[in-house]
């Protein structure tokens, strides 16, 4: 009986070993066969094998990246390329483009500061990425066009069906480009875009660091979420019969099919790429320097004795990585270790038993151990160690290397080499090999082991130089890893997302029977039918787990719209509540947007009605939170850098509120504008906040939460550089003296960020 190839399992085909590194891309050859591109700065061009049906064989080895290779491009073939072509990126900033027929590169394109990502061909022109921001078209080895394309790093590229080309970045959006034209920029994500796909006929998937995979209409839209990863997703392909694979950090490559994940396929290490072949073969890119193809079709399934001999492997691996109570298993010693006796009463002893460890008590009296029972990672262990990515660490340092990058985090195991956790963190974190040094300084000194001696057999396998030793002198001009501040500078936005949705309803209702028993009032009462349509939008903003897939129609939003700009000023406050939580909403912020990017903007309208004095407490409040909560979603950030001064003149007394809350919004209110207007680099944006900031700073009646954000915004702007001049000038060293002479620590420590700063030259 002949299966349907998307509901037969997928197994094992063949493994293909001949890259001695991890392998990082890989690249479909129409049906000549597929290339990969590694760290050991190769790539392997795999053709059928004629002796093996189920297997393929490395039929060239392209040489001349000097470090290692990631994205690849097929080239069709042409007379020029009898045999078709490839071109390849790599972290040593080159993009090469190679002949087949004989192996070698006829051109080198020149031009990226940094680690080339991504590559698409655009008719016969060639289109980068790199983590140096920009976007490069070459034609006929010439550099043609270079666009600053994202505020970040860019992570990949891909040219769609229909033409146009999308990238996708750190700064967490896809952007649509037609020419030299941005389009459309897509934001959903909420951390780096690693991936991206096209998918016929539907739109473009993306794969990113926040665990997920999206699928895209070119609108923006979002058709579905896929989550199921949990860790970094790397890579997304799609394939004609409606199959999605995707390959992450949690070594797994996962197949999907109408959003639903149908099939994993586990790997011993990361997934960094998997790409289907025509025939809905799976070919997966893994660290462990091994190619291997998955396929459904029963006759090319591997024999049973190399899917005996992988199960095998995967077991050994994951045994490699099982810790008892915060040991090795591997490294236990084994039951023999019981007929060393004992050296006082209650004496304990960890073994290994097959894939356990276990506990023995030396018995004093009786001369022998006794059993306890199996060990396992208590609560207590576990939380004090913490956890990256779902894995725990002995330790897991923040590390900042400056430049405005985000603050990046740096797993480290006691029983590691600090050499090799540097060199793999600088390659997975995309950064230059000439840190290396620094890193393991920063290492060393962290963890107190200040005794270590470096390897003198270590040899650099990028540069041939042997091992850094602490204590001489770096001849690095890389910044230093200064993990020296406590709270600054601040990443992400914050956000007011906790509510009483019985209470708002029960609120609204008490509210609307007071108006229809008043005769001239009458007219603004809500019917049966509304209370119940607001009763049933509060129930969709109360499942919060379903944001980013519940739906709320333009009437739900204009009828919340209609009660803010009817009802009297009093009875306000539980319905600008609702409008706090649709902001949060995907589908309901997205609504709202049409109603405040019009002609009658209805929050600015908002704004003046909540703050004619005297304002109420309990408007301010929910004003302020629900303005906090846009931050949160990127297409309002327009809206926010346009109003900002209105914003903040109309709330600018908030600070000396009597109500504790209302000064904990308003100061995270600047906290949120401080990210922003630094993301922004908006000078005279920045110099507003940071006066606002200072105010609550030096205020005594201001409670201590509201001190802490306003005293993270300072350090925060002040570290962007642009206004730590006017910072100084507002005696910005007396505040922070104060601050650290604080009883609440958090208080106590960003002082002592903010001194540091201003000992900064």
């Amino acid at each position: 009986m002949a299966m349907e190839i998307d509901s037969a399992e997928y197994q094992l085909r063949c493994q293909l070993t001949g890259h001695e590194d991890d392998v990082r891309g890989i690249c479909v050859c129409d049906n000549v066969g597929f290339a990969t591109s590694s760290r050991d700065r190769t790539i392997r061009f795999w053709s059928s094998d004629e002796s093996n049906k189920r297997s393929y064989t490395t039929s060239k080895i392209l040489l001349g990246h000097t470090s290692f290779v990631g994205p690849l491009s097929w080239v069709a073939p042409s007379e020029e390329l009898p045999e078709g072509g490839l071109v390849s990126g790599g972290m040593d900033t080159l993009i090469l483009v190679w002949n087949l027929a004989t192996g070698e590169k006829i051109q080198t394109l020149k031009g990226h500061k940094l680690q080339v990502t991504g590559i698409a061909l655009d008719g016969s022109d060639v289109v980068s990425t790199s983590i140096d921001c920009s976007l490069r078209r070459w034609r006929k080895g010439q550099e043609v066009e270079v666009l600053e394309a994202h505020k970040a790093a860019i992570q990949a590229i891909i040219k769609l069906p229909s033409g146009e080309l999308v990238t996708g970045s750190s700064d967490t959006t896809l952007k649509l480009w037609k020419g030299a034209a941005c389009i459309h920029t897509f934001s959903g994500h909420t951390d780096t875009v690693r991936g991206l796909a096209a998918m016929p006929g539907l739109g473009v998937l993306s794969a990113s660091h926040d665990g997920s995979i999206r699928l895209w209409e070119l609108s923006g839209q979002v058709l579905l979420e896929m989550v199921g990863h949990t860790a970094i997703v790397y890579s997304v392909d799609a394939h004609a019969s409606g199959l999605i694979v995707s390959g992450s950090e949690d070594r797994f490559a996962k197949i999907w099919k109408d959003g639903v994940c149908i099939q994993s396929l586990e790997h011993p290490g990361c997934v960094w790429d998997a790409k289907f072949l025509d025939n809905g073969d799976i070919v997966t890119a893994c660290s462990d320097g091994v190619v291997r193809v998955w396929t459904t079709h029963q006759d090319k399934i591997a024999d049973p004795a190399e899917l005996e001999s992988y199960a095998a492997q995967l077991s050994q691996y994951k045994l490699s990585r099982k810790r008892v109570g915060g040991l090795k298993l591997e490294e236990l010693p084994g039951l023999e270790s019981l007929r060393i006796p004992g050296t006082s009463d209650g004496q304990t002893k960890v073994v290994r038993e097959g894939d356990n460890g276990v506990a023995y008590a030396w018995n004093m009296m009786e001369q022998k151990w006794d059993k306890i029972g199996e060990v396992v990672d208590g609560p207590d262990e576990g939380m004090s160690r913490p956890l990256l990515d779902g894995i725990q660490y002995d330790h897991v340092f923040d590390v900042d290397i400056g430049d405005g990058e985000p603050v990046r985090k740096l797993p480290y195991n006691r029983s590691d080499n600090p050499y090799d956790v540097a060199e793999k963190w600088l390659l997975k974190e995309n950064l230059p090999l000439s840190y290396r040094e620094q890193v393991v300084e920063f290492i060393l000194q962290n963890t107190g082991q200040k005794q270590f001696t470096p390897d003198p057999s270590f040899c650099d396998p990028y540069t041939g130089s042997s091992a850094y030793t602490p204590g001489q002198p770096s001849n690095s001009v890389a910044p230093t890893a200064k993990p020296t501040f406590k709270h600054v500078p601040k990443k992400g936005m914050l956000v007011f997302d906790a509510a009483q949705f019985d209470g708002i309803l029960k609120k609204v209702s008490e509210f609307n029977t007071t108006l229809l028993s008043a005769s001239e009032q009458k007219h603004m009462g809500l019917t049966e039918a509304d209370m119940s349509r607001l009763a049933s939008i509060l129930h969709v903003l109360k499942d919060t787990s379903h944001y980013h897939s519940s739906k709320l129609s333009d009437d739900d939003v204009v009828m919340v719209l209609k009660l803010l700009k009817s009802w009297p000023l009093t009875m306000l406050f539980p319905v600008i509540d609702i409008l706090r939580m649709i902001i949060l909403h995907a589908d309901g912020a997205a609504v709202l947007s049409k109603h405040v990017n019009s002609a009658n903007d209805v929050l600015m309208e908002l704004i003046k009605k909540v703050t004619t004095s005297p304002p109420l407490p309990a408007n301010l409040l929910t004003s302020v939170r629900a303005l906090t909560n846009l931050f949160k979603n990127g297409s309002y950030h327009d809206w926010l850098l346009k109003h900002r001064g209105e914003v903040l003149d109309a709330y600018s007394t908030c600070y000396l509120s009597s109500n504790k809350n209302v000064q904990l919004a308003y100061s995270t209110l600047i906290l949120n504008y401080a990210v922003l207007l630094i993301e922004k680099k908006d000078e005279e944006g920045q110099s507003q906040v940071l006066s606002a900031a200072l105010e609550i700073a030096e205020e005594e009646s201001v409670e201590a939460d509201a001190k802490f954000r306003a005293l993270v915004a300072i350090g925060s702007l002040m570290l962007a550089g642009v206004v730590k001049r006017i910072a100084m000038d507002f005696d910005v060293v007396n505040i922070a003296k104060s601050a650290k002479a604080s009883k609440d620590a958090k208080i106590a420590e960003v002082g002592a960020d903010i001194e540091l700063i201003t000992k900064q030259s």
